[in-house]
């Protein structure tokens, strides 16, 4: 008897980096063995990562909520200062392919630290930017590392514990992203309105310099994978199972952020709200991204593929009833709440990659990034569509559930597909 709950104590401990639950997860990394070397905390390592995005997630959100104080300050229209937030979503989308190849013979943690340093001077320079080519330059620049410093950093988070707890692991690295869009955002608006924009890009650089910090201090010290190149990452590019993942993130998002990128104009000019109210209701959406990464990987490491096609219909739902909750300032705010526990469906696509991606973990995984990018440019760009079309402010909703559809649709697809092949 007690042999055997030994046996089951030692299953649900966290396993180091060089005994991965599945050796799919970090492609066969290595931790360095020699005396010197400290014991890994997943606990604090996961805190360091998710500190990253936090500070990717200041960077993406609240750049959308001073888009009139910068657009006024650079002397442009508040759509053209638009294409700063298409700009930093390119860099994305540009950025986690390439670096994942290019970088397929770099240490994980050598890459992380990399690219937080070089995310946290792109940001430092875009609140110094003097004009607007110049910030759309450097915003470019500065949402290049996005995509790869997740993608990574998920797989680091994922390795350090058991094969039924990735889902959790990776929820905690987005947990980091979530509460920015909590706490962070709401205070880079209010820092931006009171003492100018630029401040708040400032914050950004001094957070992903403390993540580039945090990282060198407690992240493994991992070994250049045998056998890792660009042309295994490239691997990925011919599963279907990872384009079909990609797909279902890149259109079943997009309404998300339909809503999300209008959420101000719509709150002044439907629910006729004071401005000083419109980061309450940020800050509401952010708790409904935290709640939901917290609660549902517990149902995702269950029965993950049936997780991500309920969240999608559960974000139809919400963006529907949008039009009608706008109206009043409460049903708005509770809307925006249910809309934003849908996010959580970031988390439980990034671990269906780990799953069908074989060696091109880190591709695979940068690349979902990409896709939610695609989903940021997607979805208000066809809101913004139907906006000019003088359908109203609240037509972003009816455009967000058909978009999440959409991506339910192709969710159907690859789940058949994965019950016919046993994927």
């Amino acid at each position: 008897m007690s042999q055997r709950l030994n046996a089951q104590r030692k299953e649900r401990e966290p396993r180091p980096l060089d005994q991965p639950a599945r050796p799919s997860l970090d492609g066969g990394a290595r931790v360095k063995q020699d005396d010197a070397e400290r014991a890994v905390h997943p606990a604090i390592v996961h805190f360091a990562l998710a500190m990253g995005g936090f500070a990717i997630g200041i960077t993406e959100f609240a750049t959308m909520s001073l888009l009139p104080f910068f657009a006024r300050d650079l002397g442009i229209s508040e759509p053209m200062a638009g294409h700063a937030v298409s700009a930093y979503a390119l860099g994305v989308v540009v950025g986690a392919p390439v670096i994942a190849v290019l970088a397929a013979r770099v240490a994980r943690r050598t890459l992380l630290i990399a690219l937080m340093a070089f995310f946290a001077l792109m940001n430092g320079l875009s609140g110094l930017a003097p004009d607007y080519h110049t910030m759309l330059v450097l915003r470019f620049l500065a949402g290049l590392p996005h995509g790869a410093y997740f993608g990574v950093a998920m797989l680091v988070a994922a390795s350090l514990v058991p094969t039924d707890k990735r889902t959790g692991a990776v929820g905690r690295v987005l947990l980091g992203l979530t509460i920015a869009t909590t706490i962070g955002v709401p205070l880079a608006n209010g820092v931006g309105q009171a003492i100018g924009w630029r401040w708040a890009f400032a914050i950004v650089a001094g957070l992903g310099l403390l993540t580039a910090i945090l990282v060198a201090m407690f992240a493994p010290r991992d070994a250049v994978t045998s056998g890792a190149s660009p042309l295994r990452e490239l691997s990925a590019l011919g599963r279907k199972h990872v384009w079909l993942t990609l797909a279902i993130g890149a259109i079943g998002f997009g309404g998300l952020f339909s809503v999300y990128t209008y959420l101000a104009s719509t709150m002044l000019a439907v629910t006729h709200v004071s401005p000083a109210l419109v980061p309450v209701a940020l800050c509401v959406f952010g708790a409904g991204l935290t709640a939901g990464n917290i609660i549902v990987p517990r149902f995702a490491d269950r029965a993950l593929m049936t997780t991500a096609g309920g969240l999608l219909l559960w974000s139809a739902a919400t963006l529907a009833l949008y039009p009608l909750a706008a109206t009043n300032f409460w049903t708005l705010c509770a809307d925006v709440l249910l809309i934003g526990l849908g996010g959580a469906l970031a988390t439980v696509l990034q671990t269906r990659l780990m799953d069908v991606a074989g060696e091109a973990q880190t591709l695979a995984a940068a690349l979902n990034h990409s896709a939610f990018n695609v989903a940021n440019a997607l979805g208000p760009w066809l809101g913004g569509m139907a906006v000019a079309a003088g359908y109203g402010w609240t037509s972003t909703g009816l455009v967000g559930a058909g978009l999440a559809l959409a991506g339910f649709a192709v969710w159907a697809v690859a789940a058949a597909l994965a019950v016919r092949e046993g994927v």
